[in-house]
């Protein structure tokens, strides 16, 4: 993906017309591109592993900021892959196997955190499995997604995660994991 120069503007200044950032050394806008989304990926993982961390739970910043960075990285790294960049069908069809993968792969983390007590019969971290799932999901979208569907994902995530947790304990609903 490419950033339009005219998008840059708040970071290039008066250069923007031409690529270059100010100073001497150009930035690709590409190269530029791919770096914000490494990076947004991976801060958007810290941030959501934040609420986890501060609940006490096994999965916290490190982990989700890995779990976000890795699948943008796959998602990049393929999209930019020599062969599949003048093919759009192949690309197509490599990147929804990139997005199955991820998901299923991550899918098979959450299902190691779950935890049963045979006891008691409760599940115990399945929320922690679901957010791993959906911050890896945010991994795929920062990388190739329009910036708008990645705010509003983090928007909406934030308040399943914090909003609701306040409500459910309001409301005395079921155990918190």
């Amino acid at each position: 993906m490419i950033i339009a120069p005219e998008r840059l503007g708040f970071l290039l200044g008066s250069r923007q017309d031409q690529g270059m950032y100010p100073g001497n050394f150009t930035i690709p806008f590409d190269t530029l591109d791919i770096v914000l989304r490494l990076l947004a990926a991976t801060m958007i993982g810290m941030v959501l592993g934040l609420e986890r961390a501060l609940s006490g739970k096994p999965t916290g910043m490190r982990t989700l900021g890995l779990v976000s960075f890795a699948a943008a990285l796959v998602t990049l790294a393929t999209m930019h892959a020599k062969d599949t960049l003048s093919h759009p069908d192949a690309l197509s069809r490599v990147l929804q196997g990139v997005d199955q993968g991820v998901l299923v792969g991550v899918g098979f983390l959450g299902g190691g955190i779950i935890l049963r007590d045979v006891a008691t019969n409760k599940i115990r971290n399945l929320t922690t499995a679901a957010e791993v799932w959906a911050v890896a999901a945010m991994g795929l979208a920062t990388a190739v997604a329009p910036w708008a569907i990645v705010g509003v994902s983090i928007v909406v995530f934030i308040i399943l995660m914090v909003v609701c947790r306040v409500l459910e304990e309001r409301l005395h609903l079921k155990d918190h994991n």
